[in-house]
């Protein structure tokens, strides 16, 4: 941001892909990610509106959305992806079981990942039960990509990405078959390794 401020760069040309959308949240609820992107980064650089791609608008067929997701996704190249991980292993909103093939798709969240973000709300009955996803063919795509971790919550996931069998069951482990993959962790994240 302070190269940005400096007037040293613009984002004016950049195109952005959010990784996922929460489908039972309006975009103006706090923990909508639409609403997390806005107060944290958009709203704050020159980004133009139409270069901004978010699934899940409200008011929309999730598979015409989905469809439509992958589309854009195929007619740009997404130069750096970003990453959290989950406790299950999972990368975006791709939960354990979902094929390597797999492109954006309307996900059912699991008791677990409800659970694990239950935090951000006040109750569990609060965190929603589905989202769009990017698939992790979509990941697999970009040129980069870059994993971030912290806490012993994460470091299984962290050690059987890292360690353990490539596999389906473990989403992330996928990130394996990536020839340009920067994983950063604590710590913490990094105790079972």
């Amino acid at each position: 941001m302070e190269r940005y401020r400096a007037g040293d760069i613009s984002l004016k040309d950049v195109q952005t892909f959010n990784l996922d959308e929460y489908c039972e949240l309006p975009r103006s609820h706090e923990q909508s990610y639409y609403r997390f992107m806005q107060d944290n980064l958009f709203q704050h650089v020159d980004l133009r509106p139409e270069n901004v791609h978010i699934p899940c608008t409200e008011d929309c067929d999730p598979q015409i959305q989905c469809d439509e997701y992958n589309r854009l996704l195929n007619s740009a190249t997404v130069d750096l992806q970003l990453l959290g991980i989950g406790s299950n292993g999972h990368i975006g909103f791709c939960e354990p079981g979902t094929s390597f093939d797999q492109e954006t798709f309307l996900t059912t969240l699991r008791e677990e990942t409800r659970l694990d973000n239950q935090r951000f709300f006040n109750s569990l009955d609060e965190v929603p039960h589905s989202a769009i996803t990017m698939g992790i063919a979509n990941i697999l795509r970009a040129r980069s990509i870059l994993l971030i971790a912290s806490g012993k919550g994460k470091a299984k996931c962290i050690a059987d990405m890292v360690n353990g069998p490539i596999t389906r069951q473990v989403p992330a482990s996928a990130l394996r078959l990536h020839e340009d993959v920067t994983v950063i962790v604590d710590e913490d994240a990094a105790s079972l390794l």
